[in-house]
């Protein structure tokens, strides 16, 4: 690993340590934890962690010895004639873990406890990150939804600024059949943000856990950009991401399990014990007279088995080889993330500042071009083309402050800052 991240983080003057602290907006704070507690792959994640609980209760078990009790009765018939049995017995089984088959076992059960345990952190931090950015999506579109109405307004008022002129025959039919045109397509873009915004809604209804519907709305409102995400150090990254502490717990496991299979390999000792009573008398076997009793040690070697355990050995392997395999591809994933967000970080908040400077200028020659053509010094052409150029600037600056807060987000669950 490398000493340092190569991209540059946007400098920033306060520091977010999680998620929810990356931007101090109530709403969205609020929707972020109505969808932890609803949103249904949480629910999965949680439930998968609670199996593996008992799957590795089930696999300590048998590093104990088991009782089974048994009771019977039954009617026979002879020639001397027919009288009841009664009967009833307990049996002990201890298997003794002499090549540690039953310990790695266990060990690997209670390392896929571990390892559902950071896949449940892992969701938890996704689903929050996914949510926030299906809120800015949300606030995106609805942003864009007003601009559109207000590029319909303004090209409504440009139409009837050229129908008036094309009245008083100081313009042409064509400059206005120009202004409708504009104004038609103005029109189509409102009912395609009207559209993307309604998506947007029940793109973040599904993510709270709830019905899809475009009932969902939204002040409009940017939340504030001030509070950045500290990178640390590459090596940190290990440490703070959950689905790299999942990927090794599953490494372990692995391994574990190629000890059991190798294990399996050897014989295996265990010790029997049983007691019991028979008799023609419930009284009798109440009293506990005549009892049976037996104890036994075992042993039970595998002699031909056509090769099945020697290939189940290397299947093990091969699985340890495939985690560990699994893990370099996480940890490398995780590492371009960051360094992706990073450097988006820089050129995004650069892209911004020019973004807002085109935006000013195209709005400054609009306004000119307007009283221009409202005098009669410019042409028709190039006042629709200044609207075209402030609406289209206005578009892209709306457009790329959500990416830049996507990236924000997405750069605090790149390095595991939680929730």
């Amino acid at each position: 690993m490398p000493a340092r991240y190569d991209g540059t983080s946007y400098p920033e003057p306060q520091i977010a340590s999680s998620l929810l602290k990356l931007f101090n907006n109530p709403e969205l704070n609020s929707l972020t934890r109505r969808a932890l507690q609803q949103n249904p792959e949480v629910a999965l994640s949680a439930s998968r962690l609670a199996e593996a609980g008992f799957n590795l209760e089930k696999s300590r078990s048998a590093l104990f010895p088991a009782l089974t009790g048994s009771t019977g009765l039954g009617k026979s018939r002879t020639s001397a004639g027919s009288f009841d049995t009664f009967d009833y017995g307990l049996d002990a089984s201890w298997e003794l873990d002499v090549w540690g088959r039953l310990k790695n076992s266990t060990r690997a059960s209670a390392l896929d406890q571990a390892a559902a345990a950071a896949d449940l952190a892992s969701v938890r931090q996704s689903i929050a990150a996914q949510t926030m950015q299906a809120w800015f999506d949300l606030v995106s579109t609805t942003k864009l939804l007003e601009l559109a109405h207000r590029e319909t307004e303004s090209l409504e008022s440009t139409r009837q600024l050229v129908e008036r002129r094309f009245e008083a025959g100081t313009a042409s039919f064509a400059d206005l059949e120009l202004t409708r045109a504009d104004l038609e397509n103005a029109r189509a873009d409102l009912e395609r943000t009207l559209d993307s915004r309604d998506q947007a809604a029940r793109r973040l209804k599904v993510f709270l856990g709830e019905y899809p519907d475009a009932r969902l709305t939204s002040t409009g409102d940017w939340p504030s950009l001030s509070r950045g995400v500290p990178a640390g150090l590459p090596s940190d990254l290990l440490r703070n991401r959950p689905d790299i502490d999942a990927a090794y717990q599953r490494i372990r496991a692995a391994d574990s399990r190629v000890k059991v299979a190798h294990a399996d390999l050897f014989p295996s000792f265990s010790l029997t014990a049983s007691t019991g009573q028979t008799s023609t008398s419930l009284s009798r076997l109440l009293l506990g007279k005549d009892g049976v009793y037996s104890l036994f040690a075992n042993m039970s070697a595998p002699l031909y088995d056509a090769g099945m355990r020697q290939a189940e050995l290397g299947a093990a392997g091969e699985r340890a080889q495939q985690a560990l395999e699994s893990y370099r591809s996480t940890v490398l994933t995780a590492f371009r993330e960051v360094e992706d967000a990073l450097s988006s970080e820089h050129y995004l908040a650069r892209e911004e500042r020019a973004r807002q400077t085109a935006l000013a200028a195209a709005r400054s020659a609009e306004k000119r071009t307007r009283r221009d053509y409202e005098a009669g010094l410019s042409d028709l052409l190039t006042l629709l083309e200044s609207q075209r150029r402030v609406f289209s600037t206005e578009k892209q600056t709306i457009t790329l402050h959500a990416t830049r807060l996507n990236n924000r987000v997405a750069l605090a669950l790149a390095l595991g800052k939680g929730i």
